[in-house]
């Protein structure tokens, strides 16, 4: 039912190398036919050092190494036996700027360092590829340019793979994508919370999970970067679960994590129902959104977090003529909606930012009465406070400054385009967009004193909730 390669050996060729040689031009007076690299590739009257797996070996690109007629560099060529199935990576070290190229025992080129397929820029002198036939295969070594010379270092060591088309749950398994993606069978015994993740270096993980029922589950990014993940409650049954890259055709290691998924503090998941003020609760997102009742007895500014490590959280909030969203206003990948509400019924919707992914998520929410926002006081550095705007309203704030320095103000609002003003000590300053999107900030060496900050909205008719913070920079 798979198409795993029956791997067992990584051999990675790479390490360092001392010492420096000062780079020779080529002769421009050359009239000899000059063989490119495949040419050379193909002499037989040429002496080629041998290559082993587990062996560490050392050489140097010269003004006597083989010259590549197409651009003027030089470079060594070394015969290595690899059998069926062998998984080999080779790495070039040492002071030398080079490439590395592997061709096949027909000395047709295989893979080169140069290649588009790799996506981490640093490991531009390495090359990985798995074996399909067993043979004599060529590795070259060449200067990037007609400049390139100098010592370098080939070295070996092996590295197990999984070679198994069952994983365990839980298990940990090595693979490696090579033109197409792998499958696995996978038996969960017990109904439960399930987490399974795909890590690489080397390719855009991508997983898809099928199971009894038509069951079916597909995820990217969701472990962060290019790494995926899938977490969902599982019934028992046969599953399957398939690795590859996003884009189909890239070649690289991955790893697999299988293992059963923690619920935080033990808590009971509820999918729907009330969200009460300061009574945090766990949900999980398994591809639909979940909808909850937040009810408010009295006006109140109003701040929904969810939070998941498995998903990228996207909250909803509806009702009495409100609609708001938000995709990543907390902290990464998690959602923040701060609104001022009036008294009456809501509705709040969980879910990813894409619609897909699934998991564990936590949704709080968290309520300060209108009627306690400040709307006059003392504004202390180091501190925010959170206050209500009346349209038209200006509100002012005493800032006692006992330290001279740089200073920076903030005033932040979801609800109106912020306008700020401050003055004292024979200075006055103020700010419409200084800060992120329509929000002020104003930022300025201050002298001790007393100052005023003021908070108003760009539009006489705004109001709404904001924040107002003082920090020393």
């Amino acid at each position: 039912m798979a198409n795993r390669a029956s791997t067992t050996t990584l051999a990675a060729l790479g390490g360092a190398a001392i010492g420096l040689i000062v780079g020779w031009q080529v002769p421009s007076n050359s009239t000899a036919p000059v063989p490119t690299v495949d040419q050379a590739v193909a002499d037989d009257s040429v002496s080629t050092p041998a290559l082993q797996l587990g062996e560490r070996l050392r050489s140097e690109l010269t003004s006597s190494s083989e010259l590549n007629g197409k651009d003027g560099s030089r470079f060594e060529r070394f015969h290595l036996p690899v059998e069926e199935g062998t998984l080999i990576e080779i790495e070039l070290g040492g002071p030398l700027h080079g490439t590395l190229s592997l061709y096949d025992p027909e000395l047709q080129l295989l893979a080169t360092s140069a290649s588009p397929m790799y996506y981490d820029v640093s490991a531009a002198t390495s090359l990985r590829r798995r074996i399909d036939e067993g043979g004599d295969y060529v590795v070259v070594v060449s200067g990037q340019d007609m400049h390139s010379y100098g010592p370098f270092t080939l070295t070996t060591r092996e590295m197990e793979l999984t070679t198994s088309d069952t994983l365990a749950m839980p298990s940990s398994a090595d693979g490696w994508l090579q033109d197409g993606g792998d499958t696995f069978s996978v038996t969960i015994e017990e109904s439960g919370l399930y987490q399974f993740e795909m890590r690489s270096s080397d390719v855009d993980a991508y997983l898809v999970l099928e199971g009894p029922n038509g069951y079916r589950r597909e995820d990217d990014d969701s472990a962060g970067n290019l790494d995926a993940r899938i977490a969902d409650f599982l019934e028992p049954g046969e599953y399957r679960l398939t690795a590859r890259s996003a884009y189909g055709q890239d070649s690289g290691l991955y790893t697999l994590e299988l293992a059963p998924h923690e619920l935080a503090s033990d808590e009971t998941l509820r999918n729907s129902g009330e969200l009460a003020i300061d009574e945090p609760l766990f949900g999980w997102f398994s591809g639909n959104g979940l909808e909850y009742q937040l009810t408010l007895e009295a006006p109140a500014m109003v701040t929904l977090d969810m939070l998941s490590a498995d998903f990228d959280a996207f909250l909803e909030l509806h009702g009495d003529g409100v609609f708001a969203s938000d995709d990543d206003g907390g902290e990464g990948l998690n959602a923040r909606l701060i609104r001022s509400l009036e008294a009456g019924e809501y509705t709040v919707l969980a879910r990813s930012h894409s619609g897909q992914g699934s998991g564990l998520f936590e949704l709080r929410a968290a309520a300060i009465p209108l009627d306690e926002l400040a709307s006059e006081g003392q504004l202390e550095s180091g501190r925010a406070l959170q206050a209500w705007l009346e349209p038209g309203a200006r509100n002012v704030y005493e800032i006692v400054i006992e330290e001279a320095g740089n200073y920076r103000l903030d005033l932040h609002s979801d609800d109106f385009d912020a306008y700020l003003e401050l003055e004292g000590e024979g200075l006055f300053l103020s700010d419409d967009d200084g800060g992120d999107g329509m929000n002020s900030r104003i930022a300025t060496h201050l002298e001790t004193g007393t100052y005023r900050a003021t908070a108003r909205a760009y539009g006489n008719s705004e109001s709404g909730s904001f924040t107002l913070s003082l920090s020393a920079e």
